[in-house]
């Protein structure tokens, strides 16, 4: 978790709960799927991937500029 104040931590809880609910729709829709042969709920499955990995880019820069900001 990144550490800092007012609303950027309130933001980063809230970008980690709509992550967790991203990553239980991709597994949800993944289970779902198991014995489908012509799934309809792909498309969920890659979307829901797809914004959790945003997500965590996401994070991942903000942390890198604030412990840049750190150094100067």
């Amino acid at each position: 978790m990144i550490i800092e104040c007012g609303y950027r931590k309130i933001m980063s809880k809230i970008l980690e709960l709509i992550g967790f609910g991203f990553i239980g729709g991709t597994i949800y829709a993944f289970v779902g799927l198991i014995p489908q042969k012509d799934p309809i709920g792909w498309p969920i499955f890659w979307v829901c991937a797809g914004a959790t990995l945003m997500i965590l880019i996401y994070r991942k820069k903000k942390k890198k500029q604030t412990e840049a900001r750190k150094f100067f």
